[in-house]
C-alpha cells in the first residue's frame, strides 16, 4: 500500500493556491503599471503614482490581513479552543508566503529607484 504525502497533510492544492496569490497581486500591480503607461500624460502624473501606490497598499494590507489571521489561530490554538492543528498551520504558511512576495516586491522596487538614482545624464 503506497501512501501519497499530499494525502497524510492535505496539502493537495495548497501550491495553487499560493501561486494564485502571487499571480493575482502580481496582475494588480502590473494592470497599474500598465494603465500609467496608456494614460502617461503631465496632468496625469500624480494620479498614475496614485494608481501604483494604492495597488502596493493593497498587497501590504492583504499581507496584513493574512497575519492577522495566522495570530488569531495561533491564540485560538494556544487558549484550546481550536484541536485543528491543519488550520493553524495554513494560516501560518499563508501569512509566511505573502510576507516573502511582499518583500520581494519591495526589494524589487527599491533596485528599481536606486538604479535610476545611479543613471547619469
Amino acid at each position: 500500500m503506497s501512501i501519497r504525502m499530499n494525502d497524510l497533510l492535505g496539502t493537495s492544492d495548497l501550491g495553487r493556491k499560493y501561486d494564485s496569490y502571487a499571480t493575482r497581486s502580481l496582475k494588480n500591480i502590473s494592470d497599474s503599471y500598465n494603465n500609467v503607461i496608456q494614460s502617461s500624460t503631465e496632468d496625469d502624473d500624480q494620479s498614475s503614482f496614485d494608481m501604483i501606490f494604492q495597488s502596493a497598499l493593497g498587497l501590504i494590507n492583504e499581507t496584513n490581513d493574512y497575519s492577522n489571521k495566522a495570530e488569531e489561530e495561533e491564540l485560538n490554538y494556544a487558549m484550546g479552543l481550536s484541536e485543528d492543528t491543519h488550520t493553524l498551520m495554513i494560516a501560518q504558511q499563508k501569512a509566511n508566503v505573502s510576507l516573502e512576495y511582499t518583500v520581494a516586491v519591495r526589494d524589487a522596487v527599491l533596485d528599481a529607484y536606486n538604479e535610476i538614482m545611479n543613471m547619469q545624464f
